[in-house]
Order: structure tokens, then C-alpha cells, then sequence
């Protein structure tokens, strides 16, 4: 008898694949971008990546964690402050518990370490991306259907639309290093792979667990806003471009706000 999946399965597996595919595609860059223009493309990068999280934590898990709050009304915030506080602590927990360096960064952060620059790396973007993945895994599980203008397909949009310059952030610093231009693309794309897995993976406790669905959003969304203010947005600052950051960030939130009004 062959397993049948819900509908939210297979739109947390379309949205993961999805996301996944554009970081690979922005990882595919390397082939065709110079290496002098590494540094502030990263910039750019990372300050459109924060910008389109931050908006995407506020109208695609945030709102909808309130919306689906069963809650009475003075305890309706309940699931949604305590989920957010949970997702922060979960990323802190990772964070501290895991060896990496940031893209940017000149030393690497967590326990010491005898792991290689590429590895610490590597580490880094993998942990960032996690949020991304639970972000499109928990959004499809709260998803009615499968309509282009559902809030699971809007959310992986605006993701994936990030995704694809923060895969050539991701590659281009390998390559820069002195790294082979196939073996930084196949790093790059690699770091993303993380994002169906914790989708699908979210997905699944959250069928199990419908009733806490405000609580997986909030979670979701604090994990979102931990990597985008403890990491994103200050090194999006951090080359003495500090007006190019901030630009790139609020360009990121604009059209994560303009997608989710219009196909929303």
C-alpha cells in the first residue's frame, strides 16, 4: 500500500527544495563574479538577507502566531512571547555549543576549535540557515492548501529570493581564500541543504502537534530575528559602508513587505 503524504508535507518538502535550490544557484555566482568585489557584494548581501527576515519573522510568523492564538484574550500572547523567547534560546544554545566563523568575521566564535577556517564557515552558515528552514516548514503546516498565494508560498519566496545572493556571500569568501571555484560552489550550495531537512522536520511535529502551532511559529521567528541582529545586521555594517547596509536591509524588508501585501 503506497504512503500517502498531507498536503503540508509535501508544500514543506516544495518550499524547502525550493530555498534550497536558489542558494545554490546564488552559490553558482562564483563562476562569474571577481574576487575584488568579494568584500562589499558580502556586505550588500547580508544586509538584504537581514532585511527580508526581518520582515518575514514580523508578517509570516509573527501576525499568523497571534491569528492562530486559542488563547483567551489576555493570555493570547502567551504561545507567542514564549515561543519567540524559545527560538532565541535554542540559536544561543547553538551558537555557543558550536565552533564557527562568520562570514565577515576575522575570528571564530564558540568552544576552541582545531577545525579548519573553510569548516568554521561552513558551520556558520549552516547554523544560519536553520531558522530559514523551520521558518518555511512551520508557515506550510499552518498553510489551508496549496495556492501560489498561501502564506508557506510567500514565505519561501521572499527566503528564496534572499537565498540567492547570500549563496554567492557564502561561496565567495572560499573562493577568495584560494579555493577552487567548483569546490566554494559545492561548499556553498552544500550549507543550504539543512533548510528542507529542518522544514520537513518541522512539519512533522507540528502535524503531531497542531494544537502548538502558534508556539512553532513564534519559535521560528525568534530563532529568524536572533541570526538576523546577533549576525546579519552588524556585519552588514561592519566595512565602514554603513549607509550601503542599512539601504540593503531596508530594500530586503520593502520587498518582503511588498510580497507578502499583494500575494498575501
Amino acid at each position: 500500500m503506497p504512503i500517502e503524504f498531507s498536503d503540508t508535507f509535501k508544500l514543506a518538502c516544495y518550499s524547502g527544495l525550493f530555498i534550497f535550490m536558489c542558494t545554490s544557484l546564488g552559490a553558482s555566482f562564483v563562476f562569474i563574479l571577481l574576487k575584488h568585489k568579494n568584500r562589499i557584494y558580502t556586505q550588500l548581501s547580508l544586509g538584504f538577507s537581514a532585511g527580508i527576515m526581518l520582515a518575514a519573522s514580523i508578517f509570516s510568523l509573527i501576525i499568523p502566531a497571534i491569528e492562530n492564538s486559542s488563547y483567551e484574550s489576555s493570555y493570547k500572547m502567551v504561545p507567542v512571547i514564549g515561543g519567540f523567547i524559545l527560538g532565541i534560546l535554542f540559536l544561543i544554545a547553538i551558537d555557543k555549543s558550536m565552533p564557527h566563523l562568520h562570514v565577515l568575521a576575522k575570528s571564530p566564535e564558540g568552544p576552541k576549535s582545531s577545525l579548519s577556517k573553510h569548516t568554521l564557515l561552513f558551520l556558520a552558515i549552516t547554523i544560519h540557515n536553520i531558522p530559514e528552514g523551520m521558518a518555511v516548514g512551520v508557515s506550510a503546516a499552518t498553510s489551508a492548501d496549496l495556492t501560489l498565494t498561501s502564506s508557506a508560498a510567500i514565505l519561501a519566496l521572499g527566503i528564496g529570493i534572499q537565498n540567492i545572493p547570500e549563496g554567492a556571500a557564502v561561496s565567495m569568501p572560499y573562493f577568495a581564500d584560494g579555493m577552487s571555484r567548483m569546490k566554494s560552489f559545492l561548499l556553498g550550495s552544500l550549507s543550504g541543504a539543512v533548510e528542507p531537512a529542518a522544514a520537513i522536520l518541522v512539519v512533522l511535529l507540528a502535524d503531531l502537534v497542531a494544537p502548538l502551532l502558534p508556539w512553532f511559529l513564534s519559535f521560528a521567528a525568534g530563532a529568524m530575528m536572533y541570526v538576523v541582529i546577533e549576525e546579519l545586521i552588524p556585519q552588514s555594517h561592519d566595512l565602514g559602508n554603513s549607509d550601503k547596509g542599512t539601504i540593503a536591509v531596508l530594500t530586503g524588508f520593502i520587498l518582503m513587505m511588498f510580497l507578502d501585501v499583494t500575494l498575501g
